[in-house]
């Protein structure tokens, strides 16, 4: 699986990137740019930044960079020696990295493993701000997962689709109403690149989609030692109707969604088989992928096997993790659009469309019954979690009904971050420095925090926090007054942009999808409190919110506007912000520079949320709901709980009482806290949580925990079945 070479497996051809010019004594910068190691070294960040800031700090995308650089700008940095060593250094850590395999984690702790990979399916990937193919969490995990498999070694190869239009890009309009423009993003100038097939033709393959094949064009996107390909349909052979099948995530209309979905299902396993990659395992992250099972239920039948060993087969090797705790948020569609689309595979297995519906029914054979891929997905799989422990819980007594005395129920494995991507640069070097250069390396390992306080001084990591919340202050005032500039303001106005977000201040931040359930308005809730609480010039208080609503969500978008209107408003300007166009750029800024990150959803709808533990690993202090992974980290020396565990079964009992606590722990435990000072100006209990922050929570909410826990649990018992 992992040749002795140490080379990548699998090893994936591509086309070459032609209208990249580089001198060659840089050569290497072109392998660097089209491998997303660089996303989270900030040595290889600081390298293309190097070569013309301007284009750094404008794109965020080291292949656009290149693309741009004028050829005379190569002549000063071949005669820099700073450059050139700089350059040495980042080849080398890369080098470091992509090769050595007797120091990957995977193949130390499994050395016999001689398998296939495991394909991981999921609808969308957040690996960087560069490349808009992902929406929120779900995706920004599935980055996690497939980088944190590259640390391990793991044997991987990631599949999605390429959308050319992303998800939406948001802007906020002088009311506070939401505004959803979509990029048109150009793959020559993404940080993928075409694959090619064996015989060294651009890869494409075919879906059936009813009476016509539409093709699919395959890139990847290398993710340190992992590739993900990426599938798209904006192909010139193509209808014009079915071009536009990849290019909006989440797009709105019903039978759309489905063709999305069989494209990626049925175009992974055949871009995979085309490559010669046969997987061990199969993992599905999320229902939207589940229409992959047919395909390989098509492949074994097609080898002989009858159609109920043909379930079997598949289900002996596949994982799903699901990630949706109401059943309304799992992925259907009606009885009537399913049966069209599913009648081509039943004449395929030969089985009557009514057995092949029963795989995504809830109750089979009920009238009108629609067709529910994370039920599909459940029944075709032998390892089935949640993503917390409480979310196990929810999800088998969810589906309780799908399954026999005595089968094995829904476990869960709790999600996890890639720490070396979300946390700060001034934490990071200070680690560097005080834990030691491999400290990375050991950070899945419990044991060695245990020096950790004694190690790393109260000033210095107080410092560093200060240095990343003075950025997070900086950004948060240029998105400011791009918004505001935007929306007609003076420039005597912009200029008071500069007077908003006080370094000063305990600044709370708040940031994630605008779903109902997520409560983002329960602050506001008793606004005289709040003005209390934010008002006090001795212990200044100031929160932060971003976050999008999906374009059809009308009550998102209406909670958006009234916290944006709250944010104008004389008593609540400078303390409340809303920052626009919430993506991981926004996401990575806030988590490192908040000092505390605020959670309130209406338990227990909130299956994980890895929001918190972004903020956890750079010593922020989370003040949660006790839901979702909060439950599992939860004590008194690394944050808050607001209200019980218990739910209530009135909701505007539970939001009072919660609103009520929030404000409580505010009071009364959190901003004194803060500003208890020592005569260095040091808040020293508070930055002795911050260390049992990092030390408790960063180890057990890593994705080199939540990986492992895979490995273990799921990967290598199903890759032996």
């Amino acid at each position: 699986m992992v040749p002795p070479d140490g080379k990548t497996y699998p090893e994936i051809r591509t086309l070459a990137p032609v209208d990249i010019l580089v001198p060659e004594e840089f050569g290497r910068l072109r392998e660097l740019a089209y491998n997303f190691w660089w996303s989270w070294t900030p040595e290889a960040r600081r390298l293309f930044s190097s070569i013309q800031p301007e284009l750094w700090a404008r794109y965020r995308n080291p292949v656009e960079v290149l693309l741009n650089v004028e050829p005379h700008h190569w002549e000063s940095l071949l005669m820099s020696t700073a450059f050139q060593a700089a350059y040495a250094s980042v080849v080398g850590a890369f080098d470091r990295y992509m090769q050595h395999p007797e120091r990957w984690l995977f193949r130390r702790r499994f050395p016999d493993y001689a398998g296939g990979p495991v394909a991981y399916l999921s609808t969308e990937f957040g690996l960087h701000e560069s490349l808009g193919i992902y929406s929120g969490g779900l995706g920004v995990l599935s980055g996690d997962h497939a980088k944190g498999a590259s640390d391990h070694g793991l044997p991987f190869v990631g599949i999605g689709l390429l959308y050319r239009r992303g998800y939406f890009r948001q802007s906020i309009d002088a009311e506070g109403r939401q505004q959803h423009f979509y990029p048109d993003f150009d793959p020559m100038r993404l940080p993928v690149q075409a694959v090619l097939a064996p015989w060294g033709r651009p890869l494409e393959v075919t879906v059936p989609l009813l009476d016509r094949q539409v093709t699919l064009g395959v890139y990847k996107a290398q993710v340190g030692r992992v590739p993900v390909l990426l599938l798209d349909s904006d192909r010139l052979k193509n209808d014009p109707s079915d071009r536009p099948i990849t290019h909006i995530l989440y797009v709105r209309g019903r039978e759309m969604r489905l063709n999305q979905e069989l494209a990626l299902g049925v175009g992974a396993v055949k871009a995979l088989r085309t490559l010669s990659i046969d997987p061990a395992v199969w993992h599905l992250n999320e229902g939207h992928v589940a229409l992959m099972l047919l395909e390989r239920i098509r492949e074994e039948m097609r080898r002989g096997e009858r159609f109920p060993h043909a379930l079997e087969s598949v289900r002996r090797n596949t994982a799903f993790t699901t990630h949706t705790p109401v059943p309304a948020g799992n992925e259907s569609f009606d009885n009537d659009t399913a049966r069209l689309y599913l009648s081509n595979w039943a004449s395929q297995y030969g089985v009557p469309v009514s057995e092949v519906m029963a795989l995504g029914q809830v109750q089979p054979g009920s009238a009108g019954e629609p067709f529910n891929l994370t039920a599909l997905a459940l029944r075709l799989s032998s390892f089935r979690n949640g993503v917390s422990e409480k979310h196990g819980e929810v999800s088998r007594e969810m589906w309780r009904e799908l399954f026999a005395d005595g089968e094995p129920p829904i476990t869960s494995i709790t999600n996890g971050v890639h720490v070396e991507t979300w946390m700060g640069l001034e934490t990071r070097e200070l680690f560097d420095l005080r834990l030691g250069q491999d400290w990375e390396d050991h950070h899945g390992e419990r044991s060695s925090w245990a020096e950790f306080d004694a190690r790393v001084p109260d000033e210095e990591l107080w410092a560093a926090h200060e240095a990343q919340k003075r950025r997070l202050i900086r950004a948060g005032r240029d998105n400011l007054r791009r918004m505001y500039a935007r929306q007609g303001q003076s420039p005597r106005e912009l200029a008071a942009v500069d007077s908003l977000l006080n370094p000063r201040a305990l600044t709370i931040g708040f940031a994630r999808r605008f779903a109902t359930y997520k409560r983002a308005f329960l602050p506001f809730r008793d606004l005289g409190r709040l003005r209390r609480i934010l008002s006090d010039e001795t212990r200044p208080v100031q929160i932060i919110f971003a976050g999008k609503a999906h374009p059809a969500d009308l009550e998102g978008q209406q909670l958006i506007e009234r916290i944006f209107r709250l944010a104008q408003s004389p008593e609540f300007r400078g303390k409340v912000v809303f920052l626009e166009d919430y993506d991981m750029y926004v996401a990575r800024i806030l988590v490192q520079g908040v000092d505390v990150w605020l959670n309130n959803p209406r338990r227990p709808l909130e299956a994980s949320g890895t929001s918190g533990q972004k903020a956890a690993v750079n010593g922020a202090l989370n003040l949660s709901i006790l839901d979702g992974w909060w439950i599992e980290g939860y004590s008194p020396e690394v944050g808050w709980a607001i209200g019980r565990l218990e739910s209530l079964g009135d909701h505007e009992r539970q939001d009072a009482e919660d609103a009520a606590s929030l404000y409580d722990v505010l009071e009364h435990e959190v901003v004194p806290l803060y500003f208890q000072r020592d005569a260095d100006g040091v808040p020293r209990e508070w930055v002795r949580r911050m260390k049992a922050s990092i030390r408790e929570l960063l180890p057990r909410f890593s994705c080199t925990r939540m990986v492992s826990d895979y490995a273990e649990r799921a990967y290598l018992p199903l890759a032996t079945r």
